[in-house]
């Protein structure tokens, strides 16, 4: 017997939905389709519990469930009413709602929330005297509930907390990178375990550890305690099961390094990869950017997010950058190096001729994330030599 098949939307970043299809495609979705900081995609069960475990670039997977126009509060609160919410979930379960409006119908999503919360609360009441109880944190039931203009899109999320939060962090640093934007932009740079990759300015060691996790092709959702569609009432433990215990990791015969100027961040980055258990992978170091003076092998893939906020005074923060493009100059010839700034004239200082530059969003801030290849001598030499080969 065919399993069931249904419509999905994984959600994703700005910048991240190529990145994110590619791997929906490889995962074995059907009929995938790029939207707006969204993947709409077919597949059955097991597809929902593999995207929650593998993908890397989606932050959590939703299931439509209904569909329906209305232009006003009142009118959805009566759908969902009406809506046979007792075939998702009981009585005794826990849930929350999340609201999200792009419509001139309604200006307040807060009190949209209310409204559907009010309607399933009530759909309960009038069939059994009793509501289930909504709770913020760690509920058992998450509804997603999207409107664009005046149609209405009532989703299950089989996700629960976002899938940034891998369940392998310890501790963070101040400005610690997004998980999903880390793997991100490991994945828009190319990278696939073939080679030595750096990130000079670690932190508290993401862009390492997914860079591990993707060399290893190990899931990022395996150290999650709990998703929510674990809480449904067709859940399949023994599917889930099989395919969390599902052996995927590959062999990696290259190293991971990475190395900050704060001891801080690096005792931080290693309580991370202890967590992870990937000590063996990764190896971690306190030092500044201008004290590295040499690498191992003869190239390799360096992607670093260097600070850019209001943490650092101008003048400390262009040298950091110039210091950045002296040593990819002198020191990371054969590399390719990505870096990820908020600030053009950031870019300035580096120095360097860029290759590529992608658009993204790190949280609300708008960045672009650059490709500069490392050679010796000028770039037409570089070309010309390409060229000839």
């Amino acid at each position: 017997m065919q399993a069931e098949s249904f419509e999905m939307i994984a959600k994703t970043l700005q910048g991240l939905e190529e990145v994110l299809a590619k791997e929906i495609v490889e995962l074995g979705g059907d009929d995938v389709e790029i939207g707006r900081r969204s993947v709409f995609f077919r597949g059955d069960k097991r597809l929902m519990y593999k995207a929650n475990l593998h993908l890397r670039t989606a932050l959590r997977i939703l299931k439509p469930v209904a569909a329906f126009d209305a232009k006003n509060a009142d009118e959805i609160y009566e759908h969902l009413r009406r809506f046979d919410w007792e075939s998702h979930f009981g009585l005794e379960q826990t849930f929350t709602v999340d609201t999200v409006v792009y419509s001139e119908h309604f200006n307040h999503s807060q009190f949209l929330t209310y409204r559907v919360k009010d309607a399933i609360a009530d759909s309960f009441n009038e069939k059994y005297g009793r509501r289930p109880s909504v709770r913020l944190t760690r509920p058992d039931i998450y509804i997603h509930l999207h409107v664009s203009h005046n149609h209405c899109t009532l989703c299950m999320d089989s996700s629960g907390e976002s899938l940034h939060k891998r369940g392998y962090r310890d501790e963070q640093t101040e400005a610690p990178l997004n998980e999903v934007l880390a793997a991100g932009m490991l994945l828009l740079a190319g990278w696939d375990g073939q080679t030595n990759f750096i990130d000079p300015m670690c932190g508290s060691g993401t862009l390492p550890i997914e860079a591990a996790l993707i060399a290893l092709n190990i899931p990022p959702g395996i150290y999650r305690k709990e998703f929510a569609f674990q809480k449904w009432k067709d859940y399949d433990e023994e599917l889930f099961g099989e395919l969390y215990d599902e052996d995927t990791q590959r062999e990696f015969k290259h190293k991971i390094y990475g190395s900050d100027i704060s001891k801080q961040a690096i005792a931080i980055a290693e309580k991370n990869v202890r967590s992870a258990g990937l000590t063996k992978y990764i190896h971690l170091k306190a030092k500044a950017i201008q004290d590295i003076v040499t690498t191992v092998g003869p190239g390799g893939l360096l992607v670093t997010n260097p600070p850019y906020g209001e943490r650092l005074r101008p003048e400390n923060l262009y040298q950091l950058y110039e210091d950045l493009g002296e040593r990819l100059k002198h020191v990371f010839v054969g590399y390719t190096a990505w870096v990820l700034s908020q600030r053009r004239e950031c870019f300035d200082h580096i120095g360097l001729r860029h290759s590529a530059r992608i658009p993204l969003m790190n949280g609300n801030l708008e960045c672009e994330f650059r490709k500069y290849e490392i050679f010796s001598g000028k770039m037409d030499g570089y070309k010309s030599r390409h060229r000839n080969n």
